[in-house]
C-alpha cells in the first residue's frame, strides 16, 4: 500500500509515521509537509523522518496531480491546528483548512485514491455542555478552526467521490506524547505546568467539557479509516472518534494531572468569564464501526507518559506559553524573522 500522508512533520503526523509500521511494516510513506514545525523536536534521538519512504516539502495550497500518482490512500492531517492561530490568521485558515483541502479531495479523486481520511474536530460542536454530541446532532462552530472543518465535511458532502471512501474523523481533543510536542493543548498544558513548576492555573472557571484522545490512539484509528471498505459505514463517513470515558470537565483533568505528579496544586480562576467551548461527545458510532480501533490508552497512562517524557531531557520551562512548544509562538517567530509571510507563505517561494 501507497500512503500520502500532509502534514506528516507535525504533532500527529511524527507519532502516525511509526504507528502505520507496526500495522504494516511493508507499507510505502510518501510524506508532504510546510516545515513549519520540521525543528520544533523533543526527546528525539533521530530524525522521525528516517523510516518513511519519501518526503516532499511543500504549500498544501500548491498540490499537484504529480504527487497523488499510484498513491493508495492519502491521510490529510497538514492544517492550521488550533483556535488562537485560527483567530489570528482566520484568512489562511479558511484558504488552507477548507479551500486547499477541498482542491485535495478533488484531485485524489482524479488520481484514482481509494481512500481519503481527514483529521476534523469535535471542537465544531461548539457550546454543548455535558449534553453528549452525536454525529446526526447540529453543530455549533464558534471559532475559525471549528468552521473550516464543518465547511470542508458539508463541501464534499455534495460532490461525486466515484470510487474513493472519504472518511473525516472527528477527533475529540489531542492529547499525549510525540517527538514534536505541542503545549497548546489542555491536558498538555497541564503536564507542563505540573513538571515545570509544581503548579496547575486553571484559566477558566474550569466546568468546560472536553473529550480527550492520545496521540497514539488518534493514529490507530487513522489506519482504520485508511482501511475501511465501503460497507464500513459507507462511502462518506463523518464520525466522533474518541471514548465515552474520557469525557472530562478541564477542572477535573487539573486535578487528575496533580494526582499523578506528586506535590503539584492547582488553582481554579472562579471569576474567569465562561468558556463558551464546551462540549461531551457520544462515539457509539466509531465503537460499532471500529471496535478492534477503540482508545486504549488511560488519561492517567497518557500524564505518566508525558511526565516520563518531559522529564527525560529535564524540562524546567517556566514559561513555556511563550516558547516554541506553542505553535502559534513558532509561526510568529518565522513570520518575525521573515521566513514566513503573514499569508503563512515562505518568503523565499
Amino acid at each position: 500500500m501507497k500512503v500520502f500522508i500532509t502534514g506528516n512533520q507535525g504533532y500527529i503526523g511524527t507519532v502516525l509515521n511509526k504507528v502505520l509500521r507496526v500495522y504494516d511494516p511493508s507499507i510505502e510513506i510518501i510524506g508532504y509537509d510546510s516545515g513549519y514545525f520540521s525543528h520544533c523536536l523533543t526527546g528525539a534521538h533521530s530524525n522521525p523522518e528516517l523510516g518513511i519512504n519519501l518526503q516532499y516539502y511543500g504549500d498544501i495550497r500548491d498540490i499537484s496531480n504529480l504527487h497523488l500518482l499510484d498513491i493508495d490512500a492519502v491521510i490529510h492531517l497538514a492544517g492550521i491546528s488550533n483556535d488562537p492561530i485560527g483567530k489570528e490568521f482566520e484568512s489562511v485558515t479558511s484558504e488552507i483548512n477548507r479551500e486547499a483541502t477541498f482542491n485535495l479531495v478533488k484531485k485524489s479523486i482524479e488520481n484514482g485514491v481509494k481512500n481519503f481520511v481527514f483529521a476534523s474536530s469535535c471542537s465544531m460542536y461548539g457550546s454543548a455542555g455535558a449534553n453528549s454530541k452525536k454525529e446526526t446532532d447540529e453543530t455549533n462552530p464558534l471559532t475559525a478552526y471549528a468552521k473550516s472543518k464543518i465547511g470542508l465535511e458539508n463541501d464534499v458532502s455534495k460532490i461525486n467521490l466515484r470510487s474513493m471512501v472519504f472518511s473525516s474523523l472527528r477527533f475529540a481533543t489531542a492529547c499525549g506524547w510525540s517527538n514534536r510536542l505541542r503545549l497548546d493543548l489542555v491536558l498538555n498544558d497541564f503536564v507542563a505546568s505540573a513538571v515545570s513548576s509544581k503548579k496547575i492555573t486553571v484559566l477558566s472557571d474550569g466546568s468546560p467539557w472536553r473529550p480527550l484522545i492520545d496521540v497514539e490512539d488518534m493514529s490507530r484509528s487513522i489506519y482504520w479509516a485508511m482501511t475501511r471498505d465501503i460497507e464500513n459505514g459507507g462511502q462518506f463517513l463523518a464520525v466522533n472518534v474518541g471514548s465515552k470515558k474520557n469525557n472530562f470537565q478541564v477542572k477535573d483533568l487539573a486535578f487528575e494531572v496533580s494526582k499523578q505528579i506528586s506535590n503539584t496544586s492547582v488553582s481554579i480562576n472562579k471569576q474567569a468569564l465562561p468558556d463558551n467551548r464546551s462540549y461531551a461527545v457520544d462515539f457509539t458510532l466509531f465503537e460499532k464501526l471500529a471496535p478492534n480501533y477503540q482508545p486504549k490508552i488511560s488519561i492517567q497512562e497518557t500524564i505518566k507518559r508525558l511526565y516520563k517524557g518531559l522529564s527525560s531531557f529535564d524540562f524546567d520551562v517556566l514559561d513555556f506559553r511563550n516558547s516554541s512548544y506553542m505553535r502559534l509562538k513558532v509561526l510568529r517567530d518565522h513570520i518575525t524573522h521573515k521566513r514566513l509571510r503573514k499569508d503563512l507563505r515562505w518568503t523565499n517561494t
